[in-house]
């Protein structure tokens, strides 16, 4: 039984759909509606309306006068590719980058700029800590940095913190409307809420809360963003989201296909669900898993109440590899990790998508239990 924080279980309508025959992406129309009805579900997921260059359907479940326009693009490639391609995009040599972080992956933003010759200034914090509002607003007082884009992470997998953001948002906002934001949603989207109305380019991916596989970024971006790319025309074509802003004369590159019609799927069952009811369903997953940590007299890493509604991570000092492994050998329960100096510190439920479910967190948490 896999319970880890993505790739996520794959239900069996999405598997199914998986050995359909195969479209051609590039000469069959079908395969252009099917992509359109993607960034169709994609945009309800996100709450905003689609953009111009979007298919343009009525936004479900919302009233689409009320959420903002966005353009929502679906690349082939895993979700680092729209960290990366976010960074790629939006960044060239002498570019200053505000990365706020308190964990890996608000860590990383920074190396990806530095990678493309951006100069980044990291605001971070323990990985078990809030993120650093006081740093940043001391930052961005001080006036010396001239930011143009801004980097958050609302969850962090690894130690399955969930980032309340709104707070960095508003002091980005006061000290300079003009800032980018990119924000790493990807092992939050769809199980809860994202204020994408207030994000420039907010990312997602297949393999987490939507329980499709790997191999495909999500990403809505506002009409300001895509200005800068093209001001900036970035000469990459994989990591560059430009292409992708009007697919109707066909992909930048062959699509894949099976990813493609696998999340259209698993969108289409996440729909039919409705979104309250798919993220109290991780709201109760989540409090089950802790309900259970806490009787068998494991501490939560970090906090409770900053901890997300999808993964759980539990501290578990230098056993965590061994007690992985016996779960996986003992028991067919295959839950996680942690990553870097935390691998064997810190063991995680991921409670995400199709595994987000009570009985399935019981299974695991019994599993545990006896492991223990």
């Amino acid at each position: 039984m896999l319970m880890t924080p993505g790739p996520t279980a794959v239900p069996d309508p999405v598997r199914e759909a998986m050995s359909r025959e195969l479209i051609n992406p590039d000469v069959d129309p079908e395969f252009g509606r099917i992509y359109d009805r993607l960034t169709d579900r994609l945009a309800t997921v996100y709450e905003v309306r689609p953009g111009e260059s979007g298919g343009g359907d009525e936004l479900e479940g919302s009233d689409e006068g009320d959420a903002p326009s966005r353009d929502v693009v679906v690349p082939g490639g895993e979700g680092i590719l729209g960290l990366e391609a976010a960074i790629a995009s939006l960044v060239e040599p002498g570019t200053e980058v505000l990365c706020l972080s308190n964990g890996l992956y608000g860590d990383g933003f920074a190396d990806f700029v530095e990678s493309y010759g951006g100069e980044a200034t990291l605001v971070s914090a323990d990985y078990d800590d809030s993120l650093p509002l006081a740093a940043l607003e001391s930052v961005l007082a001080d006036g010396n940095a001239d930011f143009e884009v801004a980097t958050l992470v609302h969850c962090e997998t690894p130690t399955g913190t969930l980032n309340d953001i709104s707070p960095a948002l508003d002091l980005l906002e006061e000290a300079d409307g003009d800032i980018l934001t990119v924000v790493d949603a990807v092992s939050s989207l769809g199980g809860v809420r994202v204020p994408t109305e207030r994000i420039d380019v907010c990312l997602g991916a297949s393999q987490k809360c939507f329980s499709a596989p790997p191999g495909l970024t999500t990403a809505a971006i506002s009409d300001r963003a895509w200005a800068a790319m093209e001001d900036r025309d970035p000469h990459s074509l994989y990591t560059n989201f430009l292409p992708w802003r009007d697919t109707s004369a066909g992909f930048p590159y062959t699509h894949l296909t099976t990813e493609v019609v696998a999340l259209d799927t698993a969108l289409g069952l996440w729909l039919d669900e409705g979104l309250d009811a798919v993220r109290e369903r991780h709201r109760a997953a989540a409090a089950r898993c802790r309900e259970r940590g806490a009787e068998l007299g494991l501490e939560p890493y970090p906090e409770p109440e900053r901890s997300s509604p999808t993964v759980t991570a539990f501290e578990v000092p230098g056993r965590a590899e061994a007690l992985q492994e016996r779960l996986r050998e003992e028991r067919d329960v295959l839950v996680a990790t942690g990553l870097g100096e935390l691998s064997d510190d810190i063991l995680r439920v991921g409670h995400m998508g199709h595994g987000a479910r009570v009985e399935r967190v019981d299974e695991t948490m019994d599993a545990l239990a006896d492991v223990l």
